[in-house]
């Protein structure tokens, strides 16, 4: 670990930039994991605590980032309830651009040199077959526990915004900013709506060192005590006109009453306000996760791409 160098803030604003790049020319094969907004809320909420084992190499082509890899190695997630989880095997997040496919063998190798002796997992897009191709070359097969009923791949989904319907909220309800409500309550209602959760006041800090983080896109949904019962964060791209919802919850005690369908409608309204006219949300697309992906479609999404989980034996 001492010769690996650690992913840091800058980093994510660089990967962001081939992120928006890949967004323009080849949205589907941007890696789930690897868009505006994920890198920057994955970064954000959890550099602090697992800071120390990420580490990311950089590729680039004329003074421009044109491939990374961010691993994440052996690790103990501390959550808020206080229990403990542990990771025992290895990670990668991955972009590569699409004129510069060839280095992707590049990414292959460091991740093996760096997660040596490890369970190895990588999650491409299924719409990049030369990826795909070169990952199986190297020993990697699908997943089957991750593509079965309940495994954890992912689905990202678009819309335009164009014909957004207006939203209902029930009664005593109220739309809020956490540039209204501060830091503190916006970390608290993410952490209701996701309990247990490791977010913390100080991982609030880490996303406002990221590109498109606007405490003004950050939604919120006040119940008539005063609890703020759900809470969305919109990345907006500004160079793709785009804002991305990541991510969005809903208190368990105020589930069932309309208030994410209300409050993603509202976030729309407000990303088209601020220059959008596109936007994506992702979801776990297992089969036996059909409630945020019927929430979604719910409101006018589809299906854009999907994640092609491969994992390697230790």
């Amino acid at each position: 670990m001492a010769n690996l160098e650690l992913l840091t803030a800058a980093d994510v604003q660089l990967m962001q930039g081939l992120a928006q790049r890949v967004t323009a020319l080849r949205p589907d094969l941007l890696n789930c994991e690897a868009t505006y907004g994920e890198l920057a809320w994955n970064w954000g909420k959890d550099h602090t605590a697992q800071g120390s084992g990420w580490p990311r190499r950089l590729w680039f082509a004329d003074g421009e980032l044109v491939a990374w890899g961010w691993a994440r190695l052996p690790h103990r997630v501390r959550r808020g309830d206080g229990s403990v989880r542990e990771v025992t095997g290895a990670s990668l997040t991955y972009q590569v651009h699409p004129a510069h496919t060839g280095l992707v063998d590049a990414v292959i190798d460091w991740y093996e040199g760096t997660a040596a002796g490890l369970e190895r997992s990588v999650i491409p897009s299924a719409a990049d077959e030369f990826a795909l191709t070169r990952w199986t070359a190297h020993g990697y097969t699908t997943d089957p526990a991750a593509l079965g009923d309940t495994g954890a791949w992912t689905q990202l989904n678009e819309r335009d915004l164009t014909d957004i319907d207006r939203p209902v909220l029930p009664a005593g309800f109220r739309f809020r900013t956490a540039e209204e409500t501060g830091p503190e309550a916006a970390v608290r209602a993410h952490v209701d709506a996701w309990a247990p959760s490791s977010f913390t006041t100080e991982s609030y800090q880490g996303l406002l060192h990221t590109a498109g983080y606007r405490p003004d896109l950050h939604i919120l949904i006040e119940a008539p005590d005063g609890t703020l019962a759900a809470s969305t964060i919109m990345w907006l791209d500004e160079a793709n006109h785009t804002a991305e919802f990541e991510p969005v919850g809903t208190h368990p005690d105020y589930r069932r009453q309309g208030l994410a369908r209300a409050m993603l409608l509202h976030g729309m309204h407000r990303a088209r306000e601020a220059g959008a006219t596109h936007a994506t949300v992702a979801c776990l697309g297992a089969p036996g996760f059909p409630k945020a992906r019927t929430l979604f479609y719910g409101v006018g999404f589809r299906e854009l791409s999907r994640d092609a989980p491969l994992i390697k034996p230790a």
